[in-house]
């Protein structure tokens, strides 16, 4: 089973250097709150954390307790799908489960594009994530892609 999460960044500062904005207070307890949840879950799997050189989505990403890879793919300039799945290496082909921290409209897009096959408006809640899961038959190539959660912090309490 390959896993692939995609993390909207938190609550965020308005304003100023886009990368150098901050998460709020409201914010950090966003990231709290659902990296709480996600550490339940990877306990004992093999977890690769890879985050937007934003300083919200690296805020954010750390608040799992995990190293975390930055990469300039994840750049909210960026903003395409290729560039998300190229920097998970998606699907990757071994057990580890790739947490992507990123930024909207791009985490949405590639969501809709692994779960539906069309590249379309999906929105993510800041702080929410989407669970995505390839199912593999056999030695058949493909598979089918799963939606394993979708959660946005106001749901967890």
């Amino acid at each position: 089973m390959e896993q692939l999460i995609l993390w909207r960044h938190a609550d965020a500062e308005e304003g100023g250097d886009d990368l150098a904005r901050a998460l709020t207070p409201k914010g950090r307890k966003q990231a709290q709150k659902v990296a709480a949840w996600l550490n339940r879950y990877l306990a004992g799997q093999r977890v690769r954390v890879i985050a937007s050189p934003a300083r919200r989505a690296q805020e954010t990403a750390k608040t799992l307790g995990m190293a975390v890879e930055t990469s300039e793919l994840l750049d909210p300039a960026n903003g395409q799908t290729a560039h998300y799945l190229e920097a998970a290496g998606w699907p990757q082909g071994d057990d580890t489960v790739v947490v992507l921290v990123g930024h909207q409209p791009t985490l949405g897009a590639v969501a809709a594009l692994l779960l539906t096959g069309r590249e379309q408006d999906m929105v993510l809640k800041k702080g929410g994530l989407v669970w995505i899961e390839l199912r593999r038959r056999g030695s058949a190539v493909g598979g089918d892609y799963v939606l394993r959660a979708a959660i946005c912090p106001e749901l967890l309490g």
